[in-house]
Formats: C-alpha cells, structure tokens, sequence
C-alpha cells in the first residue's frame, strides 16, 4: 500500500477512535455475503469500527466515533441527509423489497472473483451497480471497502457517499468521506463534516481538537488548512486545545505572530498543560534559541516536575553548547526520575564533552545497569572515553565486547587500532586480515584501517601501496582517495595529492575535509596562499563547527600575515579540541607575536599529555632550541 492510502487508514483510525478498544472485522468473508444476499433480504449492517491504528500519545487523544453528518452533500443520486434518524425509527426501518434474483447473485459473485483475482477495478464497479439498483447499504460499503483496499479514491467517495444515504446511522462511513475529502485538498467540504464532528464530541471537543493536526498536517496547502481551522476555533474560545490547534496550523503556514498568539492563549487557558509549553518554545526558537531558552527555564520555575520541558530545555542547551548548564539539568532529572536511562547516557556524553571522565564512566556504566536498550552504543562510549585517556588496554576491552550489529565493524576496526597504540602492530593487522568484509564499502573501511594503523607506525610506503592497490579496484570511493591523498603527503608525492584530493572534490562537491587537506597543504608548504585560504574557507562553510578546519584556516592566514585572525581562529579551535597541532600553531602564532610565556604554557600543557607529537616538538625547537 503506498504512503497516501497509508495516510488514509490512520485517519480513519483517528476519527473513529478505535486505537483504545480491539476492532471488528471491517469486511465479512464472501462466502459469508454470499449466503446472507442468498438466504434473506438485503438490511443495512450496524455501524462497524475501523480498522485499528497507532496508539494516541496521551497529549494526543483520539476523537471518538460520534456521528459526523453535514447538511448536505452531493451524491450520484440524492443529497445525504442533515441528521441521522433516530436510533428507535432506525431499528424499527423496513429491508428493501428487492427480489434475489439469479442475475443479481451471479453478478455479485463475479465481482468478488473478480477482486480475488486481481481485478479490482471490475470488483469495486460490479458491487456499486449492485447497491445503486438494490438500494442495500451492506453492499455500499463492500464497495467502499474494496475502492479503498484498490486505492480507487474516486469509487471510495462514490460508494461511501452512497452507504451514508442508504444507512444515516453508519459513522464509518461520514468518516470515510471526511478523510477522502481531506485527503484529497477538498477542506470546505470536509470542514461541513469537521464541525458537526466537533459539536457532537460535548465535553470531548478539546481531545477531537487534538486529532485535527494528524488529520491535516500532510497537507501541502497549510494557509487553507489554517483557514479551517481557524474558522473550526471560532466557537470555541475558551477551549485550550482549539487555540493549541490553531497555533500548530499557523505555525506550518509559517505565520509566527499568529502562531505565538495562540499558543500563548491556549498556556494561559492551561498554564500546567507541557504540551503547549513545548510548542510555544518550539516557535520561540524559530526567532533565536534565547528566547526558547528564556521561557523554558521561567517555565521550570513556575512548574519543576515538567519532565518532557526540562528534557526539552537540557537538549537546546546542548545544541546551543551550554555544557554545563545542560549537564545541571540532567543531573536534576535524574534526581526527580533515577534510573533512567536516555538521562544516564546523556549525563554520560554531556560529561566527556566537558572532559570529565570519570563522571562520564560512572553515568555510562549506570546506563549500562539500568538496561539502556542500545548497549553497544554504550559500549562504543566507553570504549572512546578511554581512548581519550589513553587508557587503551581498557578502551580495546570496550570495543571488543561490542556484539555484532550496527557497530560490529567499527568496534573491530577501533580495537584494531587500539592494538596498534599498545604496539601490537602485527597482531592489529592479523585481526583486521581476519575480518569478514562482505561489501566493498566494507573493505574500504578496513584497508582505510589497516593503512592507518601502517601510517601511525611510519611505514609510509606500505601505507601508500596498499591503497594504490585498491584505489584500483575501486577508484571513485571517497574515503579511499581521501587517504591516499594523505599517504601521498608523507612520502613528497605532492602532486598525487593534489590529483586525489581534486578528484575526490569533483565526485563529492561537499566533502569539506578534501578542500581543508588541498588548501592546508599549500599553507603549509608557503604556496598558493590565497588558493590556500579560499580552499579552507570553503571547507568552513561547509563545516562551520569543525575546529581542526578552523586550525587550517588560522595557519593559512599566519601564512599569509594575518596573525590578528589567525590568533582568533587558533584559539577558538583549541578551545573547541586541545589537540597537540593545534598547540603547535597556537603556540607559534603567540610566539611571533611576542607572546611568549602563553606560547610557553601551552606549548607545555599539550606536551604533558602528547610527548612524543611530531609538530608540537618541532614548533618548541624551533623557537626554544
């Protein structure tokens, strides 16, 4: 079933309510319909349920199954009628008088052949001609049934229109209508259905408000959208989940001012009410996250057991880089709610972005305890949380207890190249010679590593011949013309480089690394300056938050002798990554300029934890030999 008729079934759900109770069977067998047109006259079935759809949040209530009839609306034959009968005439109504003749059981049972053998065109049309000349409401809505398993939105309109005037009393059907007429962008009509739906819900119209965002989100005319709805609203003004509506409407129609109107009304009609905090938020962010910020955490002051706000508040802080006052938040959560896992590993995270290990390990290792449904995930956590401490014993114990799955692959490969820091080289390569790369992304990603671990180890040329060997067999893969690019730099291959690198820009235009590599080798070779700087300027743009990118850039403007610009972007990158080349050029630039005892400390710092890091000794003996 494609997406649209997909769509359609959750509609139907929403609209009869059906997710909280077991549904009926919607068709009857044929057999079954054979034998009940054969045996008795033709009388209209009870209302049946619709087929059951997804679960309503509880913020999200489903609107129940109440009538839903317009004042009228056209048909083939006749006008649907303003208000059903009532229920004692309805049970007391007379079956039509149509004789059952052998033509018309023959050509009810060619149809449902027909269906099951994959005609449903000729299916849906022999059971409508049927209910037109039988007036028999169970064979309209066995035409309705089939045009909408067929997705024959046309024929479905039909014959539901057609089951309502032949059985007023039939709900499914004025819901069916409803959902085609939405379905289809016909919204004035579907609003005459929409409206009788909400006088009849009573003291449930704020749940049936709630439904009407599932109903017509998918629309692609949303300022029409808004307009029904708005116009839906107007006799409700002092219902919270109407202005709540409205606001979610004119927030797709990109009506900001409209929307934060709304939304701030239906707060105030409901001030306790989460849902309608995290909307407001949510348009207050689309101005600037402080002001989402702003009134996320006056909110939390006014009610501070609002779980999904401060989840909500938590993240947009981490987004906004507020590390620590986003760790705050958490913290406050898992003393309001413990043993929660999403929260543990958010704390864990949160706490290895702000370098704080051994928070990050205990938070980590609760998540663990606490059954987080994605363990290796975890795992792959910890096992970088000790890599960063250059615990690698440990980190290869984490990656290697990994199970496989998702991140099987790339715990192997890590645990490879945790072997090749504990100088286990020979062993490093045996395990990634063992591995089962079953695709030929996959064994990029293993050669990729396999070169890597022979860089680190400064056998150059096996690194290069290596990938050479596969860039033949597959030369259009961008990780592996990317490495071999930087394989070709460290044995002079200058002009290898260069070829690789513009290759690999021409088959992945927003490959920002490529023209950060391209442009800092020029940089750092004094050649091409300006190419050099708009290379890297490019890489920015396309990764603006990347610090060693902005380490490249900073270089290439002290090449240049911008060193006022060079000094920001080198201190906002090892601010961002304290990463040992960086130090080196940090270090540098605030040597030249005479900065000498800062060049100093940091030259120092880094060197404690990176002692044996090439371009950090080389930037202090250069200056300090």
């Amino acid at each position: 079933m494609n997406s649209k008729f997909s769509l359609l079934l959750i509609i139907l759900s929403i609209a009869a309510g059906c997710a909280q109770q077991p549904a009926k069977q919607a068709v009857a067998p044929i057999a079954a319909e054979a034998a009940t047109v054969a045996d008795a006259p033709v009388v209209p079935d009870a209302d049946v349920a619709a087929a059951p759809g997804d679960a309503p949040s509880p913020d999200a209530p489903v609107v129940s199954d109440a009538p839903v009839v317009p004042d009228t609306a056209e048909t083939g034959d006749a006008s649907i009628p303003a208000t059903p009968p009532p229920k004692a005439a309805a049970s007391k109504s007379t079956l039509p008088n149509v004789e059952l003749t052998a033509q018309t059981l023959y050509q009810f049972l060619l149809a449902e052949i027909a269906g099951q053998r994959g005609k449903p065109d000729m299916a849906v049309e022999g059971i409508l001609d049927l209910a037109k000349s039988t007036r028999d409401a169970r064979l309209a809505k066995r035409a309705t049934d089939l045009a909408l398993q067929s997705q024959q939105e046309d024929r479905a309109l039909e014959a539901a229109r057609l089951w309502l005037i032949l059985d007023p009393q039939a709900a499914r059907a004025r819901q069916i209508i409803t959902a085609l007429l939405v379905e289809s962008g016909r919204l004035d009509e579907a609003k005459i259905y929409l409206e009788r739906l909400l006088a009849d819900e009573e003291d449930r119209v704020g749940a049936a408000f709630l439904s009407l965002h599932q109903v017509m989100s998918h629309q692609s005319n949303m300022a029409g959208v808004l307009d029904v709805i708005q116009e839906l609203a107007k006799p409700y003004p002092q219902i919270a989940e109407a202005h709540f509506a409205v606001a979610q409407a004119a927030l797709l129609a990109e009506k900001d001012e409209l929307a934060l109107r709304e939304i701030t009304e239906a707060s105030r009609l409901r001030p306790d009410w989460e849902s309608a905090a995290l909307l407001q938020g949510q348009i207050l962010q689309r101005a600037g996250a402080s002001q989402a910020l702003d009134f996320f955490k006056n909110y939390l002051d006014a009610f501070p057991k609002a779980l999904t706000v401060r989840l909500t508040y938590a993240r947009l802080l981490v987004s906004e880089k507020r590390y620590t006052e986003a760790r705050n938040q958490f913290e406050k959560l898992v003393a309001d709610f413990p043993q929660n896992a999403e929260v543990s590993v958010a704390l864990g995270l949160l706490s290895m972005q702000l370098r704080d290990f051994d928070k990050a390990e205990l938070y980590l290792k609760q998540a663990l305890t606490e059954k987080y449904h994605d363990a290796n995930s975890v795992r792959m956590y910890l096992g970088q949380l000790h890599e960063e401490r250059k615990q690698y014993e440990e980190a290869a114990d984490w990656y290697n207890n990994v199970t496989p799955g998702d991140h099987g692959l790339t715990a192997q490969l890590k645990y490879a190249a945790m072997l090749s820091k504990l100088n286990r080289i020979p062993e490093a390569l045996q395990f990634l010679h063992r591995i089962d790369a079953r695709t030929n992304q996959q064994r990029v990603q293993v050669t990729v590593a396999e070169a890597q671990i022979l860089r680190a180890a400064k056998e150059y040329q096996k690194a290069f011949d290596l990938l050479s060997s596969q860039l033949e067999k597959l030369p259009n893969f961008p990780d592996l013309l990317y490495e071999h690019a930087m394989a070709a730099d460290k044995i002079g291959r200058f002009d290898t480089l260069e070829q690789d690198l513009r290759k690999l820009i021409r088959l992945k235009p927003d490959y920002a690394h490529a023209y950060n590599a391209l442009g800092y080798t020029f940089a750092e070779r004094g050649e091409r300056l300006e190419e050099a700087r708009q290379l890297i300027e490019k890489a920015l743009k396309l990764a603006p938050d990347d610090p060693f990118i902005m380490d490249s850039l900073g270089w290439a403007q002290y090449r240049l002798g911008a060193l006022d610009q060079a000094l920001d972007h080198l201190r906002r990158a090892y601010a961002e990554q304290p990463d040992p080349e960086i130090a080196a050029h940090l270090g540098e630039v605030l040597w030249v300029q005479g900065k000498h005892e800062e060049a100093g400390k940091i030259w120092q710092s880094a060197l404690k934890e990176n002692p044996d890091n090439e371009a950090l000794l080389n930037a202090i003996k250069k200056f300090k030999p």
